[in-house]
C-alpha cells in the first residue's frame, strides 16, 4: 500500500459511525468475542466496537488502527467509561509488537496490504499469541468482486486456501467462507479463522 488511500476511506465511514454511535458488533466480531480472553490484541480495530465488548468481559484491550478518527474516539470513550482499552494509533504495515497475548484478533485488514507485507504481518501477529491462545483473522478472498476501498497500488485478496494453510499446527476451531452484497451488483468474499496454538508455532513468512 503505497498511499493512505484506504486510511481515507475508513476515517471517513469512521467519522459517520462516531457521529451515529454505530457500537453494535458486526457478524464477524460476533463470532470472535467468545474466543477471547486476558489481554487481547486488536490489530486494525476501527472505531473499537470489538475491543469495548471485550473489555467489558473482562479483557484488557490494545487497539491499534491507522485512522486517527478512530483512535481519538477510543481514548474518549475508553476514559469515559473506564474501560482497559488502550487506543494506539499505528501503521500497520510495519508496526513491532512487544508484548505476547492471549487472544489476537484481525478482521477486514490484512488484505488492504500488498500479499508480502499481509503474509509477514499474519507471521507477526501469530508469533506473538501465546501458547494456549487464540487467534481470529478475517480477509477479502479471491472472488471479491467490489475493490472500490482499495488502493490500486497494492493489496492482497487472498487465495481460498490461503487462511487455513496458514494456520497448519494450529487447531482449527472455526473456518468459515461468506459472501455479502456491495453497491453496484459486486459481492465482498470473506474468509475467517478461528485458531488455538497448541505449542510454540512459528510464523509463516511469505
Amino acid at each position: 500500500m503505497k498511499s493512505n488511500s484506504p486510511v481515507q476511506f475508513f476515517d471517513k465511514q469512521f467519522q459517520q459511525q462516531v457521529r451515529n454511535k454505530e457500537y453494535a458488533l458486526n457478524p464477524f466480531e460476533l463470532a470472535a468475542i467468545p474466543h477471547l480472553s486476558g489481554r487481547v490484541l486488536d490489530y486494525g480495530c476501527g472505531i473499537g466496537n470489538l475491543a469495548f465488548a471485550a473489555a467489558e468481559r473482562g479483557c484488557s484491550v490494545l487497539a491499534l488502527d491507522a485512522s486517527p478518527t478512530a483512535i481519538n474516539h477510543i481514548q474518549r470513550r475508553a476514559a469515559a467509561e473506564t474501560l482497559a482499552v488502550q487506543g494506539v494509533l499505528a501503521d500497520l504495515r510495519n508496526f513491532k509488537l512487544d508484548e505476547d497475548f492471549d487472544s489476537v484478533v484481525s478482521i477486514g485488514l490484512l488484505m488492504f496490504f500488498d500479499c508480502p507485507t499481509a503474509f509477514k504481518a499474519l507471521s507477526n501477529l501469530q508469533e506473538h499469541v501465546r501458547e494456549g491462545g487464540v487467534a481470529v483473522v478475517n480477509v477479502l478472498v479471491e472472488g471479491t468482486t467490489y475493490l472500490d476501498m482499495f488502493d490500486t497500488a497494492g493489496h492482497c485478496l487472498f487465495s481460498r486456501a490461503e487462511m487455513e494453510t496458514r494456520f497448519a499446527g494450529w487447531s482449527i476451531l472455526h473456518s468459515e467462507f461468506s459472501d455479502f452484497e456491495a453497491p453496484d451488483g459486486k459481492i465482498k468474499a470473506f474468509a475467517t479463522v478461528i485458531a488455538r496454538k497448541l505449542s510454540a508455532q512459528p510464523g509463516n513468512e511469505g
